[in-house]
């Protein structure tokens, strides 16, 4: 039992939906992996409601390894609400998303980490992807919609094998289905994306959680409304760089002398009469 714990620098965040089969093997990968980088780390396992006996995994690991933090949802809310959930709760500065079927391969975490420097998110591409053919026909057609609705030149958006900066995903919206659409929400926020190649293991357990017509309809009719967001997106980072740390004055009124900060950044030098709150 590990005892002491130093603040994580990466998070490893897995929605976990009736994944007992898998999800033990998975986190014995992840454990190699991540012990091997010698940094501080943490593993978030967020529990959709799961009927299988996900949630007894999950507290199983959290019991034999702090490193390991369990989430456990009131009810089924899908996979773009565990992620978020995940996200929301991780502490480390560096972001690693994946599935918990265990079809993408925790030794590919290295290369998605590399791959961010210079860089606010790295996407994972499944080159060979180890699905039947018929998903892997649906999921072409959905990412070419996608491409043409969003403007978005995501490879595979449907891989949620990413590695990202917190800061990166300070401001990402939540809706159901989210997970589907992160690269297209960051790019329309300004922020840099990289692509990588990972593996695409052939799935040893369980089955797929999600049918031709979540892959391929809702996908579909979910573009129609990143229309509108395209549209209305503003840029994650608004403030203008001086080249050095940011002066932050005190509040009108205040006698206080003017102070630096990083959470309470005065707008009001660009402020303007009449403009607009």
């Amino acid at each position: 039992m590990i005892v002491h714990v130093r603040r994580p620098t990466l998070s490893v965040v897995l929605p976990c939906f009736d994944e007992a089969g898998a999800l033990d093997t998975l986190c014995c990968e992840l454990l190699t992996v991540l012990e091997a980088r010698e940094s501080a780390f943490e593993v978030i396992l967020v529990d959709d409601a799961s009927t299988d006996g996900t949630a007894d995994v999950i507290r199983d690991w959290c019991e034999r390894d702090v490193r390991f933090v369990g989430l456990f949802h009131a009810g089924r809310f899908g996979q773009s609400a565990a992620l978020h959930t995940g996200l929301r709760g991780a502490r480390g500065d560096v972001l690693v998303t994946m599935d918990a079927d265990g079809q993408a391969d925790p030794a590919d975490i290295p290369r998605l980490l590399a791959g961010l420097e210079g860089a606010d998110v790295a996407c994972g591409i499944r080159r060979r992807r180890a699905d039947t053919a018929l998903k892997r026909a649906a999921s072409r057609v959905g990412n070419g919609f996608r491409r043409a609705v969003t403007g978005d030149a995501t490879t595979d958006a449907g891989c949620t094998f990413r590695a990202m900066s917190r800061r990166a995903v300070a401001e990402l919206p939540t809706f159901d289905g989210s997970h589907r659409f992160l690269p297209a929400l960051l790019r329309m926020q300004g922020r840099r994306i990289v692509e990588v190649d990972v593996s695409h293991r052939p799935r040893r357990t369980g089955r797929s959680k999600y049918g031709i017509r979540d892959r391929l309809w809702r996908g579909i009719l979910d573009c129609l409304a990143m229309l509108w967001w395209r549209r209305r997106a503003l840029p994650s980072e608004r403030l203008v760089s001086t080249g050095g740390p940011t002066t932050v004055h005190a509040s009108r009124g205040a006698r206080s002398p003017g102070f630096r900060t990083a959470r309470h950044v005065a707008l009001s030098t660009t402020e303007r009469p009449g403009a607009r709150s």
